[in-house]
């Protein structure tokens, strides 16, 4: 018998009460009354959406800087404090949450895109245990059911106050933290280590593209022709999705994020009553995301249909490598994405980068920096060879212990 099953025994052999959110917590919203001039030069730090959604626990070393004048009444973020994301295009990225692990040193304040629940008791629970808990796939399956909408879900504060969650002893909270943090510092050194890789490649591709520096420069909309893709409304019509003769709905998180390659699978595949609907796209077109993660190139490997956050390249005007095409469009895209309007949701229009200008030398040198680029991209692929497997693995072990170690039997009133 495991240490956590001698706890269990000996402090709730009969299983734990579960409460509501609403029952322990109280649910406070992020800034109000702030326009985009608040958020040049500011001099507070506040937490952006996209750090919410990506940390279980917050990172509180990526803030970002807005103005708050003496007086004025905005909640600063407080240890234990439980964050939420409020909206998203899809309900499944809706009610993420993020657990502030540590005492704050300095004030924060929470964009206005997420809400915080704050504990009654903050005794009651170790944060620790709270961000592997809230992200387990059973709280997540009751959190995506609070959000509701069409082409973007908003989450019901009301909703959220009937998920229920389990409230086991402090003593087993702790042990179940323990060994899923273990779980997920071996994922995140090895996520570091690729990260250092691909860090590595584009230093070599900054010093290849130098090449290019002279080169004649030339705006993307007299290069090519383009078009941003589609889908038929309302997204909630489930006829639009799956059924005989199917085919792959590529959207942002279909575009892989190295490699310049769509993902082997689709999350979604759009049906024949939306087809006619929807942009289709040939195999081997050139595609880049246009909001959320801006920036994300591919070349298509399958015919499949293109979501309207994509943007299409077709119809080349100039002689041009297609792959160097998708090369200078991505590093374009890695500059350009800094600027981007939108606190929280970034975004670029088709006619903004339409004016974007690419360097465009010689068919022969583009040839030849394709060549070198794809060698780059090689050589380190070798050198994260198994990286990426092995992280994966590591999540997919965490993900199976974290669900088993977090479901508990309900204690009987």
């Amino acid at each position: 018998m495991n240490k956590i099953e001698r706890l269990i025994n000996e402090l709730c052999p009969y299983g734990v009460k579960y409460k509501t959110l609403g029952e322990l917590g109280n649910f406070f919203g992020g800034l109000t009354g702030k326009s985009k001039d608040d958020f040049v030069n500011g001099n507070a730090k506040f937490i952006t959406y996209v750090n919410v959604f990506n940390n279980p626990a917050l990172n509180l070393k990526d803030s970002s800087k807005v103005t708050i004048v003496p007086d004025e009444k905005q909640r600063k973020l407080k240890y234990m404090d439980v964050i939420f994301t409020g909206s998203s295009e899809t309900p499944d990225e809706c009610a993420f949450s993020s657990v502030v692990c540590e005492e704050p040193k300095d004030d924060y304040y929470l964009n206005s895109f997420c809400f915080v629940w704050e504990l009654h008791d903050k005794k009651l629970f170790n944060p620790h245990f709270l961000k592997h808990l809230l992200r387990s796939s059973e709280l997540r399956a009751q959190l995506i059911k609070t959000a509701s909408g069409v082409t973007r879900f908003n989450v019901s504060k009301e909703k959220m106050k009937n998920v229920k969650i389990p409230v086991p002893p402090i003593e087993v909270q702790c042990e179940i933290a323990e060994i899923l943090d273990n779980f997920t510092e071996l994922t995140a050194e090895l996520t570091a280590e690729l990260t250092a890789r691909i860090k590595q490649y584009d230093f070599y591709k900054d010093i290849v593209v130098e090449k290019t520096k002279n080169s004649r420069r030339i705006k993307i909309k007299d290069i090519c022709d383009f078009r941003r893709g589609s889908f038929p409304q309302p997204y909630t019509n489930q006829l639009f999705y799956g059924g005989e003769g199917s085919m792959p709905f590529v959207q942002v998180a279909d575009v892989s994020e190295k490699g310049m390659r769509l993902n082997e699978r689709t999350k979604t595949t759009i049906s024949k009553i939306a087809q006619p609907k929807s942009i289709f796209v040939k195999k081997g077109t050139v595609i880049v995301s246009l909001q959320g993660s801006i920036g994300r190139v591919a070349i298509t490997q399958y015919d499949s249909y293109v979501d309207r956050t994509l943007a299409i390249f077709t119809n080349y005007k100039i002689e041009i490598n297609k792959r160097y095409f998708a090369y200078m469009l991505e590093m374009k895209f890695a500059f350009e994405k800094q600027f981007a309007r939108g606190s929280t949701l970034k975004t670029i229009t088709k006619e903004e980068f339409s004016e974007f200008e690419l360097s465009v030398p010689e068919i022969d040198l583009q040839n030849k920096i394709v060549e070198e680029l794809d060698n780059f991209e090689t050589i380190c692929s070798g050198f994260n060879e198994g990286l990426p497997a092995e992280i994966q693995r590591r999540k997919v072990q965490y993900e199976y212990y974290r669900d088993k170690l977090l479901t508990f039997k309900e204690l009987e009133a």
